[in-house]
């Protein structure tokens, strides 16, 4: 890994634990063993490279879902795989947990990564509901849009309840509820 990738993902791994605040330009030269002079030599300073960071972070959750929701299997196993995917549950989704970072959604150049990224997911995953809504998978009557806005929420909900009980039990539930969502349609209850 060159210098240049290793102060982005130090930034990342900095970001997801320490925050925008937290993250000083001693950590991530530390973190990454690159220098002042390398480090001004990829990026301008601190609000440049932490960008690319969130852009790959943002990049990286886009990928991962992407190859789920394109992936084999009905609309119902899509979506569980997705929202069952492993993950570090009490660190909290790199992500969203930026949304609770008061210097990266004042800055409108930091947030606009988050922003887009949750913006996609939830389009992409009401195209997929609207899928098999359209396929008799899912209830006729379910809203594709408010349905995904609503496993988005949960799911980042969810890292949120994991983190304060310190259980991914709690995420567990949660997902499970969220899948109560997607009963399968009625016999005759589906579009056809």
């Amino acid at each position: 890994m060159d210098t240049r990738e290793r102060l982005i993902e130090s930034t990342r791994e900095l970001l997801w634990e320490r925050g925008y605040v937290g993250t000083s330009p001693k950590a991530i030269q530390a973190r990454s063993g690159a220098g002042q002079g390398s480090m001004y030599h990829h990026f301008r300073g601190k609000p440049d490279l932490a960008l690319a960071a969130i852009r790959r972070s943002a990049d990286e959750l886009r990928a991962g879902v992407e190859a789920v929701f394109s992936g084999p299997g009905t609309v119902v196993e899509r979506v569980t795989t997705y929202l069952r995917w492993e993950r570090d549950l009490l660190r909290g989704c790199p992500v969203g947990r930026l949304t609770q970072d008061p210097e990266v959604m004042a800055d409108p150049d930091l947030r606009r990564p988050v922003e887009e990224v949750f913006a996609w997911l939830t389009d992409r995953l009401a195209g997929l509901l609207a899928e098999g809504r359209a396929d008799g998978e899912l209830d006729a009557r379910l809203d594709p849009l408010t349905t995904a806005t609503a496993l988005v929420s949960v799911l980042q909900g969810g890292y949120v309840l994991a983190r304060a009980a310190a259980s991914p039990d709690v995420y567990a539930r949660a997902v499970d509820g969220a899948l109560g969502l997607l009963a399968p349609a009625a016999p005759g209850k589906g579009n056809r």
